[in-house]
């Protein structure tokens, strides 16, 4: 299953990335987001490997990520994975008149138990989590007290 999710931000390029880089920023806009352990590799670089864990109320949800590329601040891509799901994840950042276009294109891979129930969900739930978890990103970015930059 593949999508592409985009968010046009009210920040310059350099400004966002810093603000996506961050892994400390990203309870601002990850709602259910717990935790960020890098367990190994060099930190934010290619290779490297981190646990995310999310509590979605009844969901409690682990992912391991693992940095593909990383050429900031034009793009960064990883691969997200937990049981019976690969989420391939590429970002690209472009300026635009002092705004930032922020594009993400996903696939993902399922396996198991998850492939029947994504046959019956269809993609929909998921390209609506990422488009949401973008939408909170602009909104922290941006500076919307509601996320409490710091």
């Amino acid at each position: 299953m593949k999508y592409t999710c985009e968010v046009i931000i009210d920040k310059p390029r350099d400004e966002v990335i810093k603000a996506f880089d961050n892994p400390d920023n990203m309870k601002y806009w990850q709602k259910g987001f717990v935790s960020f352990e890098h367990v190994s590799g060099e930190p934010g670089k290619p290779g490297a490997e981190s646990i995310i864990k999310y509590d979605f109320g009844k969901r409690k949800m682990e992912l391991i990520e693992t940095i593909t590329f990383r050429n900031l601040p034009d793009e960064f891509h990883g691969n997200y994975q937990t049981k019976g799901v690969v989420n391939i994840q590429k970002n690209y950042f472009k300026e635009e008149n002092g705004k930032t276009r922020w594009t993400s294109e996903a696939e993902f891979k399922f396996s198991g138990f998850m492939k029947i129930m994504v046959f019956f969900m269809g993609k929909k739930p998921f390209k609506k989590q990422t488009q949401s978890f973008m939408d909170d990103f602009k909104a922290f970015a941006e500076g919307n007290p509601k996320y409490g930059t710091e």
